[in-house]
């Protein structure tokens, strides 16, 4: 078994836990979210948000809905929600009460959505099987998904994501990987963000990269060089998140408790953790905006990096000059 798989979790007892939930079997491949993300408040209130709409949604129809989980997989809901929200006929039973009917009743209800959405199925971010599995990742990109299409007025709280961790079940074991999924982007249109400046920099005037490079590294130093600290290369110093968090305290007046990041971290999980925090106290400090993916600024992504950098920079280069 990897040893990232036993870091993934505070103590035994947890992971034990958590493999009794949710049983691999031979082959199978999941996705699944940590349970360190479980008492994630922007999670919390994305849930509330959904339970809320369904059963405001399906008043009328004396249906209510407590958990996302245990109410949803076996189709019923999505059922009525579906003929609700757009006048859809499905040919299924209304309820389904073997595990091979709901299946069969899945199937249809999520090609409906499909079809509906007009997604490819290398789009879907579900699948049957995850949703009867009463897997709540798939569950609520499934959910948002319809939400959206159906209702785009609703309020989601904005880049809501959380540590998943994916687990393959393989002949020579569980073998894992860490990562961070968004279930929710910005409060902007991500179609409208995905052509930015940055990407203009980079596609048309890579010339002038250099010159962008050198502002921002000139701007980080001015304030971490206060801390004795020198950056020279923006892709790979800021990819375990502890110059960027220093970063932010300098400028943002935070005091950062040690206890609290990874200030020598030594693995990929520990710079996750680094960068996730960054990235919370950017966006509760109403500076970030826009959905990053923290595992992009891990792996020395340049442009993200950047994008994340301006974030400050836009803000104290005016008090500055």
């Amino acid at each position: 078994m990897d040893a990232d798989f036993l870091n993934a979790f505070t103590q035994p007892a947890a992971l034990n836990k958590f493999l009794g939930k949710n049983v691999i079997t031979p082959g199978e491949k999941r996705k699944l979210i940590k349970p360190t993300s479980s008492n994630n408040p922007k999670l919390e209130e994305l849930k509330l948000l959904l339970i809320d709409w369904i059963n405001t949604t399906l008043k009328e129809e004396h249906i209510v809905v407590k958990s996302l989980e245990e109410d949803l997989y076996d189709g019923l809901v999505l059922h009525h929600l579906l003929e609700n929200l757009g006048s859809l006929k499905l040919d299924v039973d209304k309820i389904a009460l073997t595990e091979k009917k709901q299946r069969q009743k899945l199937s249809v209800i999520l090609e409906a959505v499909a079809n509906c959405l007009q997604l490819e199925e290398s789009q879907l971010k579900w699948s049957v099987e995850a949703i009867l599995a009463k897997d709540l990742l798939s569950t609520l990109h499934l959910l948002v998904a319809i939400a959206k299409h159906f209702q785009p007025s609703l309020a989601f709280p904005p880049n809501v994501h959380v540590e998943t961790i994916t687990i393959e079940n393989t002949s020579k074991g569980l073998k894992t990987a860490n990562g961070v999924e968004y279930i929710t982007g910005s409060k902007e249109n991500s179609e409208e963000q995905s052509n930015d400046a940055f990407d203009e920099l980079f596609s048309r005037a890579p010339e002038r990269l250099d010159d962008v490079k050198k502002v921002f590294l000139q701007f980080v130093n001015q304030h971490v060089g206060k801390l004795g600290l020198n950056v020279k290369d923006m892709e790979s110093q800021f990819a375990d998140g502890v110059i960027l968090l220093l970063l932010i305290g300098q400028l943002e007046g935070y005091f950062l408790n040690l206890r609290d990041f990874f200030l020598t971290p030594a693995s990929t999980t520990e710079m996750l953790h680094n960068v996730n925090l960054a990235l919370d106290l950017l966006t509760d400090g109403g500076l970030l905006n826009f959905s990053v993916n923290s595992e992009d600024i891990v792996k020395g992504d340049l442009k993200t990096t950047m994008r994340v950098l301006y974030c400050l920079y836009s803000k104290y280069k005016a008090k500055e000059t």
